[in-house]
């Protein structure tokens, strides 16, 4: 998701209507999907129109197929149960309304079973532009599309049951940084050039275009052990896009045993996300000038 601005940061985090929800063993809720208000049904529309008239050309193939497959552009917020429905019938896939993040051993487990857990609240008109914990819109706009394409579905579900493992030894830290730098922050390569393919940029129009043009981030192309060790950002744009070439390398290297690799991630190197290392396949190799700028402005303003 986009960087927040310091008026935006200062503000008070909008309030989660659903947060007193009454939660299920597994943490789900009732969307209650008549409950939300014109002015919320209306935020959604805006949001989706922008947002998706910027991912043009920018997201993958397969992203902006599935929005027409699963008609997300029907007007207002989606109803989780219906959008099931069409979803299950492609990929198996089901979304489960929750009040927002939930313990790691119970989104692994949902994911492992063919259940995205998606917030149910929206955010406020406040806070279109970013957003700090994800909502109904990065959470369905984002994620759920590409879960209609049968290869990411199983790698999803892979991450799931490879979440579950690693919970076990003690390797979670290792196993996010996958998550982040794929599932909310990947770019793929495509015949025309890097597309977009992470949840966390595509419910971004800021991040939709910083990710591809600006000189600023190093794009690397994808190593599993290179992204495992690497540390991310999570208050601004990423210093580094890791690209993958398809999603059949990303189901090809995301579902071999990982116990080899979490002995060796025990010991060596940890990588800063503005770092290049030896081995990487650089792409275009970034200038970091906005964030030597957002350093030098908050260093003038201290």
């Amino acid at each position: 998701m986009a960087t927040q601005n310091s008026a935006r940061a200062a503000e008070p985090k909008p309030k989660n209507r659903y947060k007193n929800a009454r939660r299920n063993a597994d943490w789900t809720i009732d969307q209650d999907w008549q409950s939300y208000s014109a002015d919320e049904h209306d935020r959604w529309d805006r949001l989706f129109a922008r947002t998706l008239k910027v991912l043009q050309g920018r997201a993958c193939r397969e992203y902006l197929d599935a929005v027409k497959t699963l008609r997300l552009s029907e007007s207002g917020v989606p109803n989780m149960e219906r959008l099931s429905d069409r979803l299950e019938k492609i990929t198996g896939w089901r979304i489960a309304p929750v009040t927002d993040l939930v313990p790691d051993d119970i989104f692994f487990d949902h994911l492992a079973n063919r259940r995205f857990p998606a917030g149910a609240f929206i955010r406020s008109e406040k806070e279109m532009e970013y957003l700090e914990e994800p909502d109904i819109f990065h959470d369905i706009f984002g994620h759920v599309p590409l879960l209609a394409n049968p290869l990411y579905a199983d790698f999803i579900q892979a991450y799931g049951k490879g979440g579950q493992r690693a919970l076990k030894l003690g390797r979670l830290k290792n196993l996010a940084r996958l998550y982040w730098y794929t599932v909310e922050f990947g770019l793929v390569r495509e015949a025309s050039g890097l597309k977009i393919f992470g949840a966390g940029i595509m419910s971004s129009t800021a991040e939709s275009v910083f990710s591809l043009d600006d000189p600023s981030p190093h794009r690397i192309g994808f190593d599993l052990e290179r992204v495992m060790r690497t540390n991310y950002i999570i208050d601004d744009f990423q210093k580094v896009y890791f690209v993958i070439d398809s999603f059949e390398q990303l189901v090809r290297d995301c579902t071999e045993d990982f116990g080899p690799l979490y002995e060796r991630l025990g010991s060596g190197p940890t990588y800063e996300p503005d770092e290049l290392a030896a081995g990487d396949r650089v792409i275009h190799h970034g200038t970091l000038d906005y964030f030597r700028g957002r350093q030098t402005k908050a260093t003038a303003n201290g």
